[in-house]
């Protein structure tokens, strides 16, 4: 693995890159103001996630969705706004300079920021599915006054459209990330863990793959791929990292 901090070297890798992929986890949206699941300050120090588990949820919709409207779309939709990292990757996509964005967040800020080539690994909060006849809505057409919402279709209850624990990920979405991920020539992995499954394999995939692959992360904290498959590691959050990348555009 590369020394930190080594911006020159790296801005000419992603320059060059034929094929370049981004994949992000909640570390990029920390400095948006959206707290991460897990670690210190995460939301399940604050909540107990059985709110958002399948199970739960079909038992008791009404109480799911009390605590889903007021950590997802009261705070998450209405407060949050993209950062420079999220801005600065939606230029690269609408410049085609980024091939794919591959997010494990459901907080559309990377699409608020500009970027059309996004997969949504887990998910979105901007739509809701009908559990009983699979409609799905937008999150505009839906009032949350009362809740649980319904369909207005079949008056079925509707599901926020992001995984819940105890659900898999969705076949094609699974799929289209692994396409895209395996084509890469240069993989920017920003503030993820590596922890959760199966998300933290896409990088090991594309790594077995192509062992050519450049990988670049930018996370404060070091994670499952920093030592393993990682070759140029930025200690530092994502805006900092971007600021320092800017600062070298000619």
């Amino acid at each position: 693995m590369k020394s930190e901090n080594n911006f020159l070297e790296v801005k000419k890798i992603i320059d060059n890159a034929s094929y370049l992929v981004v994949f992000t986890g909640a570390g990029i949206s920390v400095e948006s103001g959206i707290p991460p699941f897990t670690g210190v300050g995460g939301l399940w120090t604050q909540y107990d996630p059985k709110f958002i588990e399948l199970n739960y949820f079909y038992s008791y919709p009404l109480d799911s969705w009390k605590e889903i409207k007021h950590i997802f779309y009261d705070y998450m939709l209405d407060k949050s706004k993209p950062n420079l990292a999220h801005l600065t990757i939606g230029e690269w996509s609408k410049a085609n300079k980024v091939k794919a964005v591959i997010t494990q967040n459901i907080d559309n800020l990377h699409q608020a920021g500009g970027a059309n080539n996004v997969i949504e690994f887990h998910g979105t909060v901007k739509t809701l599915k009908c559990i009983k006849c699979n409609k799905i809505y937008s999150d505009k057409e839906i009032s949350l006054e009362n809740l649980p919402p319904r369909c207005k279709k079949c008056h079925g209850v509707l599901k926020p459209n992001f995984i819940f624990y105890g659900e898999g990920i969705d076949h094609d979405t699974h799929l289209n990330a692994l396409k895209h991920i395996t084509k890469a020539d240069v993989l920017l992995i920003i503030g993820t863990s590596g922890q959760v499954m199966p998300a933290n394999q896409l990088p090991f995939i594309a790594k077995q793959q192509n062992p050519r692959l450049k990988i670049i992360e930018v996370n404060p904290t070091k994670s499952t791929f920093t030592n393993s498959i990682t070759d140029y590691y930025f200690d530092t959050t994502a805006v900092k990292f971007f600021e320092e990348f800017n600062k070298l555009k000619t």
